[in-house]
């Protein structure tokens, strides 16, 4: 959610539940809930925990008609810092709003909202606005802190239905969810849970106490708390993941197809990974969780058979998101773009099993994860995920925590001393164990290979050893800023040519994620990113918002100029890799689904065809995880893991962005059930069934 931008870089977000729909209107000291110079709650001091771990504060001061509020955190080394001034109107309303700051890749932020009588004016990062309102209207930010939650809450409150029409455009919607009780050292007090949602994919939740007052907001991993009530954070997060399930338990019993019978879906080419090319028109029929036979089209029916109709169009394996960080909320829009399987680079143990237990015993759907341990250095700039560790035993007992057969890999990050990456790889490789990750700060992409490394994650992480001074630290946004360097680079240095030649000599692959890379340099305030082009116009009007504000702070021509080649070099030097023979491995480190279909498109301009593409995305990443005698190609006796365009991606790739019908373990999805959950409209109808 990028009107409030914790929101849209941090919080793991659902849409509300059903069950919230018959929800009393709270009592009416909520619902006009005042706070003011004078009252206990004239200033709010809240914690920013992530995964338990403090990482910021957000402080606020009424201050006589004002509200003043700071609110900053750094994770992984970066985070926004945003200073607010707000005033409010008789109706609850604000009439004037003043945002400025720097948001979390380092964008400036300078938005501004004012209402003077009925006149409406705004300013953000996409562009100007204005409006004469007919009557009052609630302005929703686009870059503000966590505290606008509070603001939209007390105004929905006040309202009948708790529904508002919002500027700039959409609706905002409030539901409670359950009363409960917040302990700290003074004793308890009376809270209620609200999921805030109507203009983005998914909701937020948090607390208002028995005042009104905002009290916490909370995610599987994020969590920001009235200072006094730390000690809840564990168990306000372990609500919001039951509320995230809670919410996608329904819409999977609303969407999910687990037909009794066999399901034959006729009339369709088959995408052979083998041949990279179409068959020509036949039948696949399923039966439970396996593809049973692929028959001619004219075969007899089946008693019994459920029957789609493929159309003519293209059914493929399902696909293999190679970077993702896999959380609740994105699993069944993965499943909606033919995301099948992901690996996860880094999460939160626990919470990443959870998440697993749920997907195999049919509550959640989702694809199938294949994880990686995550391993960093502890440091002022140490990411939060995983297993921190402070010396090397530590790292190598890390190592052998993750060789317990769940694991496919450890991935290594930043704050990780260089000098304990040897043993740590051969720690890993003696229990089977393959090796990916970052470079660390204060090393380079040779010093990783020549330690074994079996794969490097993201493209900068390589090109920035060819062009960083001696001891510039990359657990700072260094690592993303230094990227407007890489235009003067020559791929014929003999610094590029060394490490290059290395991955080569070695077989060590990598995992480029260009979509990211192509959204932090070619992303510009007032324009839509180009990787969303394509499908923007079907999101909710927060996520379009969204779209059109930069992610780096691009203050000159100069560095516009930069940025903008930068990503044209890491085309160039993917491509090089991609010559010589490298293995690339499509990634996105955004969340998959949309995402993932750019990332492939993106490879187009690496010198590979669509057809190249799609064996790549589905039959080439099996391989290379070891799961190709089960997935990865429609063959009889594998996993029914599949999905069908209209269209033919071996001559257009765009069209594995109309995706009508998703199979995965044999149950039935189509996106245009899907979407309209998330507020999205549907790209492509559904294929017509008969039953039998």
């Amino acid at each position: 959610m990028r009107n409030v931008p914790f929101l849209y870089s941090l919080l793991v977000l659902t849409l509300v539940i059903n069950a919230c729909s018959d929800a009393k209107p709270p009592a009416e000291k909520v619902t006009k809930a005042e706070v003011t110079s004078d009252s206990p709650r004239a200033r709010e001091s809240f914690s920013i925990l992530l995964a338990g771990t403090p990482i910021g504060k957000l402080e606020v001061d009424h201050d006589a008609g004002r509200t003043l509020i700071d609110y900053e955190y750094r994770n992984n080394g970066r985070g926004p810092s945003i200073k607010e001034s707000l005033s409010f109107g008789e109706n609850g309303f604000p009439s004037a709003w003043t945002i400025e700051g720097t948001a979390t890749f380092g964008n400036e932020i300078d938005e501004h909202f004012v209402l003077a009588g009925a006149e409406a004016s705004w300013k953000d990062t996409t562009g100007t606005g204005s409006t004469t309102l007919e009557e009052p209207r609630l302005y929703v930010s686009q870059e503000a802190s966590p505290y606008a939650i509070w603001v939209y809450a007390r105004a929905l409150l006040a309202d009948e239905d708790h529904s508002l029409p919002v500027l700039p455009g959409g609706t905002l919607r409030l539901d409670e969810i359950e009363q409960l009780s917040l302990e700290n050292t003074e004793g308890d007090i009376a809270a209620t849970a609200y999921a805030l949602s109507g203009i983005e994919l998914n909701p937020t939740y948090f607390l208002l106490d028995d005042e009104g007052a905002f009290l916490a907001v909370m995610a599987p991993r994020f969590s920001i708390i009235r200072a006094g009530y730390e000690a809840e954070d564990e168990r306000l997060r372990g609500l919001a993941t039951e509320y995230d399930a809670r919410r996608f338990e329904l819409i999977q019993k609303k969407v999910a197809h687990n037909f009794t019978g066999p399901v034959r879906i006729e009339n369709v080419h088959i995408f052979d990974p083998h041949t990279q090319t179409r068959s020509e028109v036949v039948s696949v029929v399923v039966l439970g969780k396996r593809i049973e036979k692929i028959i001619p089209l004219k075969s007899p029916l089946v008693s019994g058979e459920v029957l789609i109709d493929g159309a003519g169009g293209t059914l493929l394996a399902g696909m293999y998101e190679m970077h993702g960080h896999a959380s609740q909320n994105r699993a069944l829009l993965n499943i909606a773009a033919g995301v099948t399987s992901i690996r996860d680079m880094g999460n939160n143990n626990e919470v990443l099993s959870d998440f697993i237990a749920k997907i195999k015993n049919g509550r959640l759907a989702g694809p199938r994860i294949t994880r990686s341990g995550f391993i960093e250095g502890k440091s002022p700039f140490n990411s939060n995920n995983g297993i921190l560790v402070s010396n090397q035993e530590e790292a190598i007992a890390a190592v052998r925590e993750y060789s317990n057969g769940e694991y496919h890999q450890i991935k290594i990050y930043n704050s990780m001393n260089p000098d304990w990456v040897p043993a740590m790889v051969a720690e890993a490789h003696a229990n089977g164990l393959k090796v990916a990750g970052h470079v660390p700060a204060f090393s380079n992409a040779d010093a990783m290979i020549a330690a074994g490394y079996d794969e490097m994650t993201h493209i900068n992480q390589v090109m920035l050893g060819w062009v960083l001074e001696e001891g510039e630290d990359t657990r700072t946004l260094l690592r993303l800023t230094a990227l407007r360097r890489l235009p003067a680079l020559e791929l014929d240095d003999p610094k590029v040519t060394a490490t290059i030649d290395a991955m080569v000599t070695g077989n060590v692959a990598i995992d480029p994620t260009l979509a990211i890379h192509e959204a932090l340099l070619h992303s510009r305030n007032g324009a839509v990113s180009p990787g969303m082009v394509d499908f923007i116009d079907h999101m909710p009007v927060g996520v379009q918002r969204g779209a059109k504000t930069a992610w780096a702070d691009i203050a000159t021509p100069e560095d516009d100029k930069a940025y903008w080649a930068a990503f044209d070099k890491i085309i160039e030097t993917v491509k090089l890799m991609h010559d010589k023979g490298i293995l690339l491995v499509p990634g996105t480190d955004l969340g998959g689904s949309f995402n993932y279909h750019r990332e492939l498109e993106l490879y187009q301009l690496v010198g590979m065809s669509p057809p190249e593409i799609l064996k790549w995305a589905s039959y080439d990443m099996a391989a290379y995880l070891g799961q190709e005698q089960e997935l990865g190609s429609i063959e009889a006796g594998k996993l029914a893991d599949f999905f069908l365009v209209p269209g033919d991606p071996t001559i257009d790739l765009k069209d594995i962005k109309t995706i009508s019908m998703v199979v995965k373990d044999g149950v039935v999805y189509f996106p245009s059930e899907i979407y309209p959950e998330f507020g999205i409209t549907p790209f492509v109808d559904a294929p017509d069934v008969s039953l039998p």
